[in-house]
């Protein structure tokens, strides 16, 4: 039985370059926890991220098992905002709102999602479990860039991106701030953790041609 790896199948989305890049991102299925507050804090976050790894890890042995379909359960993301953004960039963190998610295979139906959400109540019932939903989620053009360093030097890259990368090159903000955590923060030194950093974008000018800044690149702050 192959075993299928969205972190090389789709290497475009999880390993981008440490420079500015433009990307189509297509419709893709999640499993998705919706929750308020300080990610380091918050009891919300943490039943959160509970519930939507016991349900990620059932769909994968229900699809190995009754489908005869193996893959390794994709890297935990995050998509970030919050009623006054420029918390980002002082990490006011108990001021974010957040949707936790894990890319879940196309051939994963509603009724497997539901078998998961049944056994996963039998055996563990996490508190967040009627929280998990699985989503079609689409953000189409956006920027990404890959940060290497601790969650919390990310602030100088996000302004960068925000305040010189989008204006400058016509485009305008279309959507969350979006993170892919490609590192185990348990078992990964900060100053190591790699995160794809992404933000969907339209174009602000109708003569502007988005295609043409997968050319343009903008140096990262250095590390």
């Amino acid at each position: 039985m192959t075993k299928v790896d969205f972190k090389k199948t789709l290497k475009h989305l999880y390993y981008p370059s440490r420079q500015f890049e433009t990307v189509d991102v297509p419709e893709m299925q999640f499993v998705m926890v919706d929750g308020h507050g300080d990610p380091n804090t918050a009891q919300a976050y943490k039943e959160a991220l509970e519930a939507l790894y016991a349900v990620a890890y059932k769909i994968k042995f229900l699809s190995k098992d009754s489908l005869k379909k193996d893959y390794t359960v994709p890297p935990l993301e995050g998509l970030w905002w919050a009623k006054d953004m420029a918390t980002f960039l002082t990490r006011e963190k108990s001021a974010w709102d957040w949707t936790m998610m894990i890319m879940t295979p196309e051939w994963i139906t509603a009724d497997i999602f539901a078998e998961a959400i049944e056994q996963v109540q039998k055996s563990k019932s996490p508190a967040a479990l009627n929280k998990v939903q699985l989503v079609r989620y689409h953000e189409g053009l956006s920027v990404q860039i890959l940060h290497i360093g601790s969650y919390d030097d990310e602030g100088p890259t996000v302004a960068k991106l925000h305040h010189e990368f989008i204006p400058e090159n016509g485009f305008i903000e279309n959507g969350k701030h979006h993170e892919i955590y490609l590192s185990d923060p348990r078992r990964v030194a900060p100053e190591k953790l790699k995160t794809v950093l992404r933000q969907p974008i339209r174009v602000s000018f109708p003569h502007s041609n988005p295609l043409e800044t997968t050319a343009t690149e903008v140096a990262t702050t250095g590390r």
